[in-house]
């Protein structure tokens, strides 16, 4: 064990803040997998417990290998991705419909042999995240124009966003978002944004325009969307609010300390209750207490990765941490936003909280990059540290 420690290099406080959330996520997890042994007729929530159990493991493992990387070899990485990325979600994209879901058939994909789903959209958005800060570190201090911009940069952005769009509007929202808070810190010309800001606009307008032209070529997506929109405007209780009913009545009930571990009754009526509405769960739970713990380390691993970013020894380095971090804290306070209803439905999961592989993985994937650029900065003070050691200079002389 005391080796496996000596191994993990980078901020430790990011890993300690990772693990304390990994620790944390197998009590709600668990208590929320209920409902879905209810669901699935075998009452069995030990398997949920040791599936969680598995992805976290993988996750981990992931997490700790992608750190032992250079981080510089994500530059390369990025680019050879990209293709990739593009042709899973093609092939998620235009895949045939399946009886077994309904909303979610065209966000996942089926891995031959092995038999587990996964959703590109996920990894789609950390390579894409990592191709453009490569592509900002690269143009930093040097004077282009837009046009310059388009291929290299702003083509790869607009093919993901537009074949990640018709099945998922928020992971597509939050995508673009974080893409354009990226360039505005890599220096990128605030004009160009403003213009690429208005084509995405006039863009999605025009997807709304076709889709509600051709209604079969994506059935109930777009109505999905405005009604989502229209029942977190109207401030009215209706059929449609069920889940985020059910939702503030968990939050409601958990008061100060909580009900206990367990003993939630709102997750046998919550949907998602282990996913997409965990938060919920959490606070009715464990409290306004546990609520608030859950949220101060996501602050705090905001702020190690803003420590990390500016520690680090290239412009490339500092825009990778911000590119593939700040999502998962931006990620997270829309979790809980929903929950609260302070924001639409969106159906993003609670990073390294929330029941799936794809977003556990993902997720440790993103941290582990965000690990590698701080193990380069731990590498040369290291260094730096024994060149400054006379015992190190003298035999240097000699």
């Amino acid at each position: 064990m005391q080796l496996l420690f000596n191994n993990l290099k980078g901020d430790r406080l990011i890993w300690a803040i990772a693990a304390l959330l990994a620790i944390f996520s197998f009590l709600p997890v668990y208590s929320a997998a209920s409902n879905l042994a209810y669901i699935s007729g075998d009452g069995d929530t030990f398997n949920y417990f040791v599936k969680h159990f598995v992805h976290l493991f993988l996750g981990f493992a992931i997490m700790y290998g992608v750190h032992k990387v250079p981080y510089r070899y994500f530059r390369g990485l990025s680019m050879v991705m990209i293709p990739v990325v593009l042709v899973l979600l093609a092939a998620t994209m235009f895949q045939p419909e399946t009886s077994e879901s309904l909303t979610n058939a065209k966000r996942w994909i089926k891995v031959p042999i092995v038999g587990f789903t996964f959703q590109p959209s996920t990894l789609a958005s950390v390579v894409l995240m990592v191709y453009v800060a490569r592509y900002l570190s690269k143009i930093k201090d040097k004077t282009v124009t837009f046009k310059e911009t388009i291929l290299p940069l702003w083509l790869p952005v607009f093919l993901v966003l537009v074949l990640i769009l018709p099945a998922n509007f928020s992971t597509t929202a939050i995508i673009f978002t974080m893409v354009m808070a990226l360039a505005f810190l890599g220096g990128y010309p605030i004009k160009y944004l403003l213009l690429i800001l208005l084509s995405g606009v006039v863009a999605f307008s025009l997807f709304i325009l076709v889709a509600k032209a051709f209604p079969d070529a994506m059935p109930n997506r777009i109505d999905t969307w405005a009604s989502r929109i229209e029942n977190f405007a109207n401030g009215e209780d209706t059929e449609a609010d069920y889940q985020i009913e059910k939702a503030k009545i968990a939050i409601a009930s958990g008061y100060i300390k909580g009900v206990g571990p367990g003993k939630s009754t709102q997750k046998n009526f919550l949907p998602q209750s282990s996913s997409d509405f965990i938060f919920a769960i959490i606070i009715e739970e464990y409290g306004l207490i546990g609520g608030l713990f859950l949220m101060t380390l996501y602050l705090l691993l905001l702020f190690r990765i803003v420590i990390a970013s500016h520690k680090a020894d290239t412009i490339f380095g500092k825009l990778l941490v911000i590119g593939v971090g700040v999502p998962i804290v931006f990620q997270a306070l829309i979790n809980m936003a929903v929950a609260v209803e302070l924001f639409p439905v969106t159906g993003q999961t609670l990073p390294l909280i929330s029941s799936g592989g794809t977003s556990i993985w993902i997720t440790c994937l993103a941290v582990g990059i965000i690990l590698s650029v701080s193990a380069r900065r731990q590498e040369i003070k290291e260094q730096e540290e024994r060149e400054d050691n006379p015992l190190e200079i003298l035999s240097e002389t000699i």
